[in-house]
């Protein structure tokens, strides 16, 4: 029996924000991407044409959508809304600064013990993990063989990488992803996921395909 074929799956960060670094935006409707994110939009899309792609998905919220936008355009797809790639559910804390979450003595917990945090109000890490997960694996299924791009949210992509490398959820701060970066995993039905690249900002996408 041949071996299933292998799909190409491309996690793309959101472009820089107003805000990236210094608050916790969470689900909240209405932050753009800042000038710099626009132009990590536009390089993007310009790595994304070296590829063949099927199909570009992005998370409902404005800075998602508004990277995925230049690759829409340079490879002439849509981009379809896809709710498993939504920023997690920071309940509470959303809109708080950094500063001022890092004083608290719950913030040890979100970088030490994630596994056992929940947003006060909103989502914990492991539901975070399991919905993209889902929404990923549906995603491959949909376009076996194919290469297909989804522009997502750090954590959300951070921990799904973690889950596709086998790394514990406890660990899943040591991954590290950048604004308009793309890591890139092969995934094939059957097999283990094969994690290609992780935060890759400049590399030659082209070197994804298999020669």
């Amino acid at each position: 029996m041949d071996a299933a074929p292998a799909t190409l799956v491309l996690l793309v960060r959101h472009g820089q924000t107003p805000t990236t670094g210094r608050e916790l935006p969470g689900r909240a409707p209405g932050l753009h991407l800042s000038d710099r994110g626009w132009e990590q939009a536009g390089h993007v899309a310009e790595r994304l044409s070296a590829l063949s792609v099927d199909a570009l998905y992005a998370s409902p919220l404005e800075r998602a959508q508004e990277t995925a936008q230049p690759a829409s355009r340079a490879l002439g797809l849509p981009v379809a809304v896809e709710p498993g790639l939504l920023e997690g559910d920071f309940g509470s804390w959303t809109g708080r600064s950094l500063a001022e979450l890092n004083a608290l003595p719950e913030w040890e917990a979100v970088q030490r013990r994630p596994s056992t945090f929940r947003f006060p109000g909103g989502e914990s890490f492991a539901e975070m993990q399991d919905r993209m997960g889902a929404a990923v694996d549906r995603l491959r299924a949909a376009h076996e063989g194919g290469t297909i791009v989804c522009f997502s949210h750090a954590d959300p992509i951070r921990l799904h990488l973690a889950r596709e490398l086998g790394t514990p959820l406890d660990a899943f701060q040591r991954i590290s992803v950048a604004a308009g970066s793309v890591s890139a995993i092969s995934c094939a039905a059957g097999r283990d996921p094969v994690v290609l690249t992780v935060s890759s900002t400049s590399a030659s996408l082209a070197d994804l395909v298999p020669s």
